[in-house]
């Protein structure tokens, strides 16, 4: 497996414990019987945190919905690389850095590193075209 596949399945083992930390948040807040539920009516009202955690859980996976395409086509084409391999690790710190500054309400420094995990994706993006 070449490494940017490796920091594809790490993202997603990230996004797959942002989402139970929500999932245990959510039904810890909201109790279970809305959670459990076919969400039919309005949801209720949530606190700052727990907003928080989602609205960080749906960026994550903008985020891995554009990382993944590129990681996959320089991992099955062969077109790995220092430099892809360094992108792919600075996509996966931001991420990891990005999920605290989110539900820390870090100002201006959840958008500076948001910028790294973007950046990161079309730098791999550029890579893979070349």
């Amino acid at each position: 497996m070449t490494p940017e596949l490796t920091v594809l399945i790490l993202a997603i083992l990230l996004h797959l414990g942002l989402m139970v930390a929500y999932s245990v948040k959510a039904n810890t807040e909201l109790g279970t019987k809305y959670p459990v539920s076919p969400r039919d009516r309005t949801p209720p009202p949530i606190s700052t945190l727990l907003g928080r955690i989602q609205r960080a859980m749906n960026n994550s996976f903008e985020g891995l919905i554009l990382f993944a395409p590129v990681a996959l086509v320089i991992g099955l084409t062969g077109q790995s690389s220092a430099a892809t391999v360094a992108f792919a690790w600075i996509f996966l710190i931001a991420r990891v850095l990005y999920i605290p500054s989110y539900v820390l309400g870090w100002v201006p420094w959840r958008s500076l590193i948001w910028g790294f995990s973007f950046f990161a994706i079309l730098a791999l993006a550029i890579a893979a075209l070349i």
